[in-house]
């Protein structure tokens, strides 16, 4: 099978949607520093751009998870790398490609409330209520919602591909 990306949300509506979260995030954590947790691989595009719009003091540190074999969530979430510091008393905000069934970033925020943050919100470019299982997890910072098709582009991927893209993009397969 062949695949094809139709366009879904362009480079510039992505980069003028980050800019308004970091406003929002920037005047909420105003006079504060926020411990920014990127959730690796998928969020390191979308954690880069929004980092440098922030006017407030931030930290950074990243975790590793997987749950997904291929295109389907296995259901089991796996942390394989954990943060460098813990974020005991710091306010923390992770950061997420997409929100999808919920257990990964409901898996996440248990560990990392197990540390007892001052604060814990999450901040996700892309939120697909359709997918979602878990029920604790609204996220504080969406980008935007989508409906339930797989998307590439902006560092989500199909087999590791297409991360690179600047967009997000609809995978589609042909025959």
């Amino acid at each position: 099978m062949k695949e094809a990306i139709v366009v879904m949300i362009t480079e510039a509506a992505i980069q003028k949607r980050i800019g308004e979260i970091a406003e929002e995030i920037s005047r909420d954590y105003n006079g504060l520093t926020v411990t920014l947790i990127c959730v690796l691989k998928g969020g390191v595009m979308f954690f880069s751009d929004l980092a440098r719009k922030l006017t407030v003091d931030v930290e950074m540190d990243f975790i590793v998870v997987s749950s997904y074999n291929a295109q389907e969530s296995t259901g089991i979430v796996k942390i394989a790398k954990d943060l460098a510091q813990p974020v005991t008393g710091k306010h923390a905000l992770l950061i997420e490609d997409i929100l999808d069934t919920g257990q990964t970033l409901s898996r996440l925020k248990k560990h990392l409330f197990e540390q007892q943050p001052a604060s814990l919100k999450i901040c996700t470019l892309l939120d697909k209520p359709d997918r979602r299982v878990v029920d604790d997890i609204i996220p504080e910072y969406t980008g935007f919602t989508i409906p339930d098709e797989f998307v590439v582009g902006y560092g989500l991927d199909y087999k590791q591909r297409y991360r690179q893209l600047p967009y997000i993009g609809l995978l589609q397969f042909e025959k």
